[in-house]
């Protein structure tokens, strides 16, 4: 299998070597200045999973260097998703799938508009992971999941192959047939957590010791259910009580990437999470007051 990865940060540079480490062949298509720090520095993970060192990544900076492709995993923050699109119809019309996995969901429907539907599956994936100032990846936490799945029909072949691909990757990854409910409990779960992360400042420790901090996580858990439930997705309090239990099993250090780009002063993807929800709210005449408190909070520090 021929994997394409575009966004090559962190999590696509982790969840891409580990590809090329089970046998694929991987292709990292990136910015210029992200090809020169990996061709002086390599591409290197170290991880609490096993340390891994990509020989030779191969590197392309154009969609139009690469023949063809069977997937293309789509790792880009939000806010390069437009930036993004040429290049993935370019690899789509030479015959590749698309494994988005940015968080939120209004990517889903844009890319199903500008690619059509059959090419575009569900995915998402839980880890936490950063790239150090030599551009390797550091993976902290105990996890480093990949949620895959078929949202049309035809998407069963490419699904069932990164499932024969899963057997001999050092990532577990979940092929599931209900994507579309796991994509909106990953967005439930990271709205809370970016967002309570990066409005305080604080890692999720100490938000978890201050009873009234951490209610306003849970509350934002609460309206991104309702939210879930007037687009018809089954989201239950069983799946609130679940990730507020996750967030209190978590390394006391732990924090959201959007928190790790607000440290590095870097652009935050608040309007494709919270922005998005707070979209997709008022398309369906709901309100949701903490989301909005915590996207008003976070919205100065968003092209930091």
């Amino acid at each position: 299998m021929h994997i394409v990865v575009i966004g090559a940060g962190a999590l696509g540079a982790y969840f891409g070597g580990r590809f090329e480490e089970a046998g694929a062949k991987v292709t990292f298509l990136v910015r210029k200045k992200r090809a020169e720090q990996i061709q002086n520095h390599g591409l290197d993970i170290k991880s609490t999973k096993g340390d891994y060192a990509i020989k030779n990544p191969k590197i392309v900076t154009n969609a139009s260097e690469i023949d063809a492709a069977d997937l293309v995993f789509l790792s880009v923050k939000g806010y390069h998703l437009k930036g993004a699109m040429d290049d993935v119809k370019q690899l789509v019309e030479k015959g590749a799938n698309v494994l988005p996995v940015l968080n939120g969901i209004e990517h889903v429907s844009v890319l199903q508009e500008q690619l059509g539907r059959d090419a575009v599956l569900g995915g998402l994936c839980f880890i936490i992971a950063t790239l150090n100032n030599k551009g390797h990846v550091e993976h902290s936490s105990a996890f480093h999941n990949l949620v895959f799945g078929p949202l049309e029909p035809a998407q069963t072949t490419i699904c069932n192959q990164l499932e024969e691909l899963s057997k001999q990757a050092n990532i577990k990854m979940i092929h599931s047939k209900a994507i579309s409910l796991e994509l909106w409990k990953k967005y439930m779960y990271i709205t809370a957590f970016s967002g309570i992360t990066t409005a305080t400042n604080l890692p999720i420790g100490p938000i978890c010791d201050y009873k009234e901090t951490f209610y306003v996580a849970e509350m934002i858990l609460q309206e991104m259910k309702r939210l879930a439930n007037k687009y018809e997705v089954d989201l239950t309090d069983v799946d609130v009580e679940k990730a507020k239990k996750n967030f209190m099993n978590l390394n006391r250090d732990a924090t959201s990437s959007m928190h790790q780009d607000r440290r590095k002063n870097l652009t935050l993807e608040v309007d494709h999470l919270h922005g998005g929800a707070l979209r997709l709210a008022k398309a369906k005449g709901l309100e949701l007051p903490f989301t909005e408190a915590v996207y008003g909070l976070i919205k100065p520090f968003e092209n930091a």
